[in-house]
C-alpha cells in the first residue's frame, strides 16, 4: 500500500474491486428492457416531461419510435434538440427533471425510465456511427467560441452545421468540460465523454484548439477583432474557500480537483484517499466526491452540510446513492477549523448550526470529527480575464434572452452566465440557442451591442 502523506494511501483495495467498485452506474438497457420500459409511456399531449426538459426534446416521440423498434430514429429526435444526448442521458438528474414530471408518477409512484431510454437509443445510433446532419454549403463566416465544455461543443456543432467556420479555444488538455473533468468516474465510463466529442466534431468545420486560455493567452478584444462573432462558454474555474483556520494544510483538498484527477488516472489504484474522509459542502460535487472517497477504500466518508436535507442542491436520488455505499451525511453542521498533528490534517471542528429569525445562524455548540482527509465542496466562482468592458451580473457574464453580452458581436452561455441551473443540460440548450441568434445575426449583417440588464 503507497502512501502520500499521514493517513492518505494508495492501492487500498484489490484490482478487481476497482473494477467492480467503477463500473457503470446504470448499464445499458438491452434491446428487449427497452421495449418494455417504453411500453410504459402514454405518449402524452403536452407532455409534460417535455416542458420539464431544457432542451425540449420530443420525449412521447422518442419513446413512440423505440417501442416501434426504431431506435435510430429515436436518436435523431433527440440529436435534434441536444447533440449532447448521450452524456445528458448519463448525468441529468432525471428525477428532478422530466421523471419527476411523468404522469405515471401520479398513479405508480414510479415514472417512466426516460433517462436509460435516451441512453439505450443514443447509445444506439453512435455504436453504430450513425450520424444526421451535414453541414451546409461554407458561408465564408468565422466564429471563436471559448471552452470545448457542453455549452461550447453545442455551440460549434450548430454553427458547423449552418455553414460557419468554428475555432475552439480550450485551456484544458482535452476537450468536453465538465463532462470530461466534472463528473464522478462511474457515471460515463469508457471514456464516453471523449467519443461524443468526437461523435459532435465529426460534422467537419470545428477546429479544437487546446492550451490557450482567455486573459492568459489571448483576449476578447483579439477575438472580436478576428471573428465575425463569438461565444463564450467558460466554466467555473474558482473555489470557495471554506473560511475555516488551517483549510491550507495537507490533506484539504478541493473536490472538483480530486474528481478530475480520478476521472484522468488509467489506474485508480494510483489515487490516494484517507482512512477517514470528510466532506464540506451539499451539491452533486459533494455526493461524487464522497461516494467515489468510499470507492477508492476510505473506511469513513462523512458529508456534512450546514443546512438540512431539504436544503441540499444534490437531488434525493444522489443522496440515496450516496447512503446507499457507505457515506454518512450530517446535516446543520459548518466547519469551523482544521485540526493537524505533525503538519497534516487529523479532524475537522464543527458548529451545528439552525434557522434563527430566517438566517442561518451557529449555535456556539461544537464537535471534532477524526479526519486525515478533507473535501471542499461548497461551490465553484466565475473567474476570467481578457473580458475587457463586458457587463457582468451577480459575478457571471450578463445576457440577455438570446445570450448576446453588452458587447457587439459576443455571445455567453454555460455556467459562466447565471441562466438557470447549473446542470449540463442547461449549458447544451444555451449554447444551441446562441447559435441559432449567431446564425440569425451572419446571416442578416454585423449587429450593434444589445444593453443588457
Amino acid at each position: 500500500m503507497g502512501t502520500t502523506q499521514s493517513g492518505i494511501h494508495r492501492g487500498r483495495l484489490a484490482p478487481t474491486e476497482y473494477e467492480t467498485n467503477f463500473s457503470d452506474l446504470h448499464p445499458r438497457l438491452d434491446d428487449h428492457e427497452a421495449l418494455v420500459a417504453a411500453d410504459r409511456c402514454y405518449f402524452c399531449h403536452d407532455a409534460p416531461c417535455m416542458t420539464a426538459c431544457p432542451t425540449s426534446i420530443d420525449i412521447p416521440l422518442f419513446i413512440r419510435q423505440i417501442s416501434t423498434g426504431n431506435p435510430i430514429g429515436s436518436a435523431k429526435t433527440i440529436f435534434d434538440q441536444n447533440i449532447l444526448g448521450g452524456m445528458c442521458a448519463r448525468v441529468c438528474p432525471t428525477e428532478t427533471l422530466c421523471e419527476q414530471a411523468c404522469v405515471r408518477n401520479t398513479a405508480e409512484h414510479r415514472p417512466v425510465e426516460i433517462g436509460r431510454l435516451q441512453r439505450y437509443a443514443t447509445d444506439v445510433a453512435m455504436t453504430e456511427n450513425k450520424h444526421f446532419y451535414e453541414r451546409a454549403a461554407r458561408t465564408g463566416k468565422a466564429v471563436a467560441v471559448v471552452g470545448a465544455g457542453p455549452a461550447g461543443l453545442a455551440c460549434a456543432h450548430r454553427l458547423a452545421m449552418n455553414g460557419h467556420d468554428v475555432v475552439i479555444f480550450e485551456a484544458r488538455e482535452k476537450a468536453g468540460g465538465l463532462n470530461e473533468y466534472g463528473i464522478a468516474t462511474y457515471k460515463a465510463v469508457d471514456d464516453f465523454a471523449q467519443a461524443e466529442v468526437d461523435y459532435v466534431l465529426s460534422i467537419g468545420g470545428i477546429e479544437v484548439k487546446n492550451g490557450l486560455k482567455l486573459g492568459r493567452d489571448f483576449t476578447l478584444a483579439d477575438l472580436t477583432a478576428n471573428f465575425d462573432a463569438v461565444f463564450l462558454g467558460m466554466g467555473l474555474a474558482g473555489v470557495n474557500a471554506l473560511g475555516a483556520e488551517g483549510e491550507n494544510l495537507p490533506g484539504v483538498v478541493d473536490a472538483v480537483d480530486f474528481i478530475a484527477e480520478l476521472r484522468q488516472a488509467t489506474d485508480k489504484a494510483t489515487i490516494p484517499v484517507g482512512r477517514r474522509v470528510v466532506v464540506i459542502g451539499g451539491g452533486m460535487t459533494a455526493i461524487d466526491a464522497a461516494v467515489q472517497a468510499k470507492l477508492l477504500g476510505a473506511e469513513e466518508v462523512t458529508i456534512c452540510y450546514r443546512r438540512g436535507k431539504e436544503h441540499m442542491n444534490a437531488s434525493e436520488f444522489e443522496q440515496d446513492l450516496a447512503t446507499s455505499k457507505g457515506v454518512m451525511i450530517r446535516h446543520w453542521l459548518q466547519p469551523k477549523r482544521v485540526i493537524a498533528r505533525d503538519g497534516h490534517v487529523a479532524g475537522i471542528e464543527v458548529e451545528y448550526t439552525e434557522m434563527r429569525d430566517g438566517k442561518l445562524t451557529g449555535t456556539g455548540e461544537t464537535g471534532v470529527l477524526a479526519a486525515d482527509q478533507i473535501f471542499k465542496a461548497i461551490g465553484q466562482t466565475f473567474e476570467a480575464g481578457g473580458l475587457g468592458s463586458l457587463a457582468m451580473a451577480g459575478n457571471r457574464i450578463a445576457i440577455d434572452a438570446e445570450g448576446r453580452t453588452s458587447i457587439a458581436n459576443v455571445w455567453a452561455g454555460g455556467d459562466c452566465v447565471k441562466a438557470g441551473e447549473d446542470l449540463t443540460v442547461t449549458s447544451v440548450a444555451q449554447g444551441r440557442d446562441a447559435a441559432d441568434s449567431i446564425n440569425r445575426m451572419l446571416a442578416a449583417g454585423a449587429q450593434p451591442a444589445v444593453a443588457v440588464a
